[in-house]
């Protein structure tokens, strides 16, 4: 007997519709997808999130998009009036780049109201959000000063990557960023985890989300070991990812 059922696993997973080249169809087929596997969320590109979020009401699947994408380096206003928008066409989650540059520079000031001003928007419309890292940059002094920062601000979960860097989530930088983090924000893994194995191992070492676009790569064998009728769908979403 699995010691997990099958919405422990499947409501790990942000369904990652991000890559540029995706077209209307791919899109759609892709919000499908995710409701077929009825996964925590579907992160889409801003532009479609108000056609996503209006797909997936009733759904028990959250509609979120990104700010910041995928290299930090907006400034802290137009992070806001990203946020501000993303919130009006029905985002539940927030995925935020923090501003890597700033980051590198030592500049924790500006990084953390950078993240504040985010921060605060999602929070006051009731909704949450992930800061993303992009940890393939980063040294674990930097990783572990943003830990620190997202659990002041009371982030809801520090995640490591926009599956567009140099690299993706590895064990060694999970294990840091559940280490560093408060208990009440959760880690999120983005990039690397394509295959049920791959969640199975994040999980053991407290990932409480994935971003992936393989979703029915990892899903498909979850359903066939727990016995479920399988789902007959087309995988689309970000090779990023």
């Amino acid at each position: 007997m699995s010691d997990y059922s099958y919405h422990d696993l499947s409501k790990m997973i942000d369904h990652s519709l991000l890559n540029p080249t995706l077209t209307v169809d791919d899109l759609e087929s892709g919000i499908e997808l995710a409701i077929a596997y009825e996964v925590a969320s579907v992160c889409i590109m801003p532009y479609y999130l108000k056609r996503c979020a209006e797909k997936l009401k009733g759904t028990g699947v959250a509609a979120s998009t990104t700010i910041g994408f995928p290299h930090g380096g907006h400034t802290t206003a137009i992070k806001q009036a990203e946020a501000q928008r993303a919130i009006d066409d029905g985002c539940e989650e927030l995925d935020m780049v923090v501003n890597i540059s700033k980051v590198l520079s030592g500049d924790w000031q500006y990084v953390q109201s950078d993240i504040a001003a985010v921060v605060e928007i999602a929070h006051a419309a009731g909704q949450k959000i992930k800061v993303i890292f992009e940890n393939c940059y980063l040294n674990d002094e930097q990783k572990i000063k943003l830990c620190q920062i997202c659990t002041e601000l009371k982030a809801d979960w520090v995640k490591t990557s926009t599956g567009y860097g140099t690299g993706g989530a590895t064990h060694d930088d999970l294990k840091l960023m559940r280490q560093h983090a408060g208990e009440q924000v959760q880690v999120k893994a983005a990039g690397g985890v394509r295959d049920l194995e791959g969640l199975l191992a994040v999980r053991e070492l407290g990932v409480s989300r994935c971003g992936a676009s393989r979703t029915a790569e990892i899903l498909g064998p979850a359903r066939e070991r727990l016995g479920m009728p399988m789902i007959n769908a087309t995988a689309t979403g970000s090779a990023g990812y």
